[in-house]
């Protein structure tokens, strides 16, 4: 079925601006008084939007700083740093850049905190290596005073000491006892190997290491056959021990190429249970035995033993000395297990105590550490009494510094309290804006591209509301925003569970939580305005097309018509096919059969992405009078802000007005003309005699009249504001002439009336205006205004086209939906067999793990890079600089991570 554009084109006006009316309430905030909305702010103020005792201008603007310099007693500095650290609103400078680190007053103080670092770092490793839970105190943890610092710095050594004394003797006795365990299978394999050997020989007993005579009746070997002959009695000894079952392979090649197989080899697995070994890795081992003859053959071997690490035990001769020495290794072995039971119970009590404080151990030394660290940014006076710091902090907040200040001075106990004296400077203050959990993960968008200038506005107020809505704009769908808005609450909910992982991914998920989520809720609206959840249609209000009307008798088909003919289109002239009134809400469900539907949703979507792009870069400009204004900087208003909104209006503020004009008119198709090519001619003055190519009267009029307009507005973005500094500079100059002739007057009318006081004012005078002269350069000024007037118009053009990708990527993910529900879930729901249930679980399967991963995973990844594109390229480069610096406090939240 092919449907008529005529009268669709009365609903997509209505689509239009319900998705964009959220842009038309923060222009119109922009260029409202904030006091003149009280109501609108109420309650927002008292949301959980702003931080507590937070103020409006903070959120949309940076706040205003002041530099504050400190005085304070050095036996008070401890305490009142320690609670400027909670309050966490200060910035201390740095008053010793030039001294080294090691040359500063408190470096040994910092090294002390350093050394209980690395213990507590060590104590740390032996409790967890003892799976034994670390216990975290909720309570506000106070940094210790400098009089408890040695004892703790004690406390911790002697834990290390006791811990590393235990350690030492643990390992000598698990090593004693793993010896004690290969002594003892040792000798019960012995036994075994001598009684099959004492059944093969004709003598009674065995012969020892002194060479008593052995007789085998055949020759033996474990892997090797051995070349000793059988003939008659040979004077053998014999090497036993323990070695490790990987070496034992080259360990037989070694001893066959080095006695050339006069041996005998006898080798078997040790099968010791796992708690035998205490507290060691199991190793497979096997132990050997080694019949040769002679001590020079024996001696070797011993050293071929020591090569490959194996352990060499003696072994009697006799069985009578064999059980003795089998009784006494028990013996020893259930003493050894009791001492390491006893020892493993003491450990583990002390390390039990330990973690029930190590988590406030290593608050206390942390604060101790940033503490001393902070003491070193700041001076002391002469007398070593008094030390002397400057910080930055909110002027809003000098109530509550100077309330922290005068509480750690009664803490320490000082009878005179810090002095706070606010200083004026031409320095530039930090930049800083108040977040809280919801609005943090937008001002992270925002810094990533640059700190704001200090009082600049601040784009991430409105960007909480514009990048859900363009990611959105190129992720429209009910399902998949729903999945994803699904998603978002989870971790919402479960924020606690997720403060626990230590995993970047699962930062960087949990950091934007609240992104995702109003991307989630945004893609659902714009999924409603598209009427697509995963790639059908919802008929909620049913059609406003209607098919029976266009049947005899009111209309020309009949039912050769419908079976004869592939495509048949609808004609919204004939009465009833089409109601006279849009789809309430979204674009009429009937567009999802429509053979043309790409086709319709392609003009539509691009002619949506061209105005959605210039009204957000208009707003961007607007901005930037809010920062034109708020600095009473009138000569860029007048010459920068006034032609760029000109130059963009009567270019593409047309265009918009093209594209809406031509929605609302009644067209024929035939003679409807082409916006771009309108556009096209406009800029380039070429028009066709006829005048069907026009959409209204003396449009040939206006366009040329706008496109002049636009042409005026370069030469003065270009020129005019070099002009005019290039004049007063002149004027400068010329003032200085003046002065200096007045200055030769002076110096002969008056050489004996107060000469020193009018040369030193003059001077004055003189070096203000040299400074101004060189602070304005002519020729930075030419190059800076060519350099914005050439980015900015050809800028309004690429950025207009790059808007562009809102359609792109639009249709992109309709069509991979599209594609996705036909040649996976549509192929599982037309099959009819027996096991078509579990066939259609399969598949179904199938498809949400592709919606997961290509869909909401690929393709949401690609529409939140575009849509960050967006807002740093196109949008902020109309008002926001980046280039300050952030404000850095001074804050145990910041440094322990428990700030949201």
């Amino acid at each position: 079925m092919c449907l008529s554009k005529q009268k669709c084109n009365y609903q997509l006006h209505n689509l239009l601006f319900r998705g964009i009316q959220l842009f038309y309430l923060f222009v119109w905030f922009v260029f409202s008084d904030i006091q003149s909305v009280p109501l609108c702010f109420k309650y927002i103020s008292n949301s959980s939007l702003l931080s507590p005792g937070s103020k409006m201008g903070s959120f949309f603007r940076s706040e205003e700083m002041c530099l504050v310099q400190l005085f304070f007693q050095t036996e008070s500095a401890h305490y009142c740093i320690n609670e400027l650290g909670d309050l966490g609103l200060v910035q201390f400078k740095d008053l010793n850049p030039g001294t080294v680190a090691f040359q500063k007053r408190f470096v040994n103080e910092v090294k002390k905190c350093e050394e209980m670092e690395r213990i507590l770092r060590f104590l740390e490793k032996e409790i967890l290596k003892t799976n034994i839970t670390i216990s975290e105190s909720c309570e506000n943890v106070k940094a210790p005073c400098p009089r408890d610092v040695l004892e703790l710095g004690a406390t911790f050594q002697k834990l290390e000491q006791e811990l590393k004394e235990i350690n030492s003797n643990h390992e000598a006795l698990k090593q004693n006892f793993t010896e004690m365990m290969e002594m003892k299978y040792l000798l019960q394999m012995t036994e075994d190997f001598f009684e099959e050997a004492e059944s093969q020989l004709s003598c009674s007993e065995l012969p020892s290491e002194d060479s008593e005579s052995l007789t085998f009746s055949s020759r033996r070997c474990s892997r090797r056959a051995s070349s000793i002959s059988t003939g008659g009695p040979l004077r053998l000894g014999f090497v036993a021990g323990v070695i490790k079952q990987e070496r034992f392979p080259a360990f037989e090649k070694v001893l066959w190429r080095m006695f050339h197989g006069n041996f005998v080899l006898r080798h078997a697995e040790i099968q010791a249970p796992s708690e035998d070994f205490v507290g060691e890795e199991l190793v497979k081992k096997d132990i050997f035995i080694v019949f040769l003859q002679g001590e020079q053959f024996k001696g070797k071997t011993r050293k071929i033993c020591e090569g490959f690490q194996a352990s060499l035990y003696p072994c009697p001769d006799t069985v009578h000395a064999r059980m003795e020495m089998r009784t006494s290794v028990d013996l020893r072995i259930e003493d050894l297990q009791t001492v390491l039971r006893q020892t493993d119970e003491y450990r583990e009590s002390i390390l039990t105590s330990t973690a029930a404080s190590l988590h406030e151990w290593n608050t206390k030394v942390k604060k101790m550490k940033a503490i001393y660290y902070t003491l070193n940014l700041c001076n002391l006076d002469i007398t070593q009494k008094l030390i002397i710091a400057e910080i930055w902090c909110p002027a809003s907040d000098l109530t509550k510094v100077n309330a922290a200040l005068i509480k750690g001075c009664e803490q320490s106990g000082s009878s005179l309290c810090p002095v706070l004296n606010r200083l004026e400077t031409q320095q530039i203050p930090p930049t800083f804006n108040r977040t809280n959990s919801f609005t943090s993960g937008f001002q992270n968008i925002i810094d990533a591209y640059g700190v704001g200038n200090y009082q600049e506005m601040n784009p991430a107020p409105y960007t909480i509301i514009t990048f859900p809505f363009l990611f959105a704009v190129m992720f429209g769908d009910c399902g998949h925003g729903l999945i994803m808005t699904l998603f978002a609450t989870w971790m919402v909910i479960q924020e606690e569970q997720f403060k626990k992982f230590k995993n970047e991914i699962s930062d960087i998920l949990f950091n934007g939580r609240y992104i995702i989520l109003l991307m989630g809720i945004f893609s659902i609206y714009t999924g409603f305005i598209y009427n697509d959840c995963f790639s059908k249609a919802f008929n909620i209000f049913g059609s406003s097309w209607r098919v029976k009307p266009m049947f005899h008798p009111n209309g020309p088909w009949s039912n050769q018509t419908l079976h004869g003919s592939g495509i048949l289109q609808l004609d919204p002239v004939t009465p009833g096919v089409f109601s006279g009134s849009p789809y309430p809400f979204g674009i009429d469900p009937i567009w999802n059969i429509a053979s043309n539907k790409l086709t319709f949703l392609n003009s539509y979507k691009m002619k949506m992405s061209v105005i959605l792009g210039v009204i957000h870069m208009l707003f961007g400009v607007s901005l930037s009078l809010m920062n034109y204004t708020y600095f009473k900087n009138t000569r860029n208003i007048l010459l920068q802000f006034i032609p760029e909104v000109v130059f963009m209006l009567s270019l593409f503020g047309y265009l918009i007005f093209l594209i809406i004009f031509k929605w609302c008119s009644v067209l024929e198709p035939e003679t409807a003309p082409s916006i771009l090519l309108l556009f096209i001619n406009m800029v380039l003055f070429t028009y066709s005699d006829s005048s069907d190519n026009m959409l209204y009267n003396g449009q040939r009029g206006v366009q040329t009249f706008l496109v002049i307009t636009a042409l005026l507005m370069v030469p003065w973005m270009l020129l005019i504001k070099p002009l005019l500094l290039y004049r007063e500079q002149k004027i400068i100059k010329q003032q200085k002439v003046s002065l200096n002739k007045m200055s030769l007057c002076s110096n002969s009318v008056y050489s004996n009336s107060q000469p020193e006081q009018e040369d030193d004012e003059m001077n004055a005078f003189c070096k203000t205006n040299n400074h101004e002269e060189e602070k304005v350069s002519m020729g930075d000024v030419i190059v800076y205004q060519a350099t914005h007037t050439i980015e900015y118009c050809l800028g309004c053009i690429s950025n207009t086209a790059s808007y562009l990708r809102l359609w792109a990527l639009s249709l992109a993910h309709a069509e991979l939906s599209e594609v996705l529900w036909k040649m996976v879930l549509q192929v599982g729901l037309t099959i009819g067999s027996r096991l078509g249930c579990l066939v259609v679980a399969a598949i179904f399967a199938v498809f949400a793990v592709l919606t997961v991963a290509v869909l909401l995973v690929m393709e949401g990844l690609s529409a939140f890079l575009h849509a960050l594109r967006l807002h740093w390229v196109e949008f902020q480069n109309k008002f926001y600089k980046g280039s300050g610096y952030k404000f850095a406090p001074f804050s145990f939240g910041h440094l322990l991570g428990t700030n949201d």
